[in-house]
């Protein structure tokens, strides 16, 4: 019930921002977007509710979403 109820909290906010957004963003700007923030929001999640231990995956995964995000919003 926990992981549908997260899912269903996630799509509530992603589908309007993804509307509002589209006025003043690219599609690929706003799928860079949304990745970053489910990673933002998933690393705590997993380590503090779901008792994981960090890994130096998290950071390796942040690194490649600054380094998508630097080439999607480069102009």
């Amino acid at each position: 019930m926990a992981s549908w109820g997260i899912a269903f909290f996630e799509y509530m906010v992603h589908i309007p921002a993804n509307r509002i957004g589209s006025q003043q963003f690219a599609l690929d700007e706003l799928q860079i977007i949304q990745i970053g923030m489910s990673l933002i929001l998933f690393i705590p999640f997993s380590m503090i509710l779901m008792g994981k231990p960090f890994k130096l995956d998290y950071i390796y995964a942040s690194l490649c979403m600054v380094g998508a995000a630097y080439f999607i919003f480069r102009k």
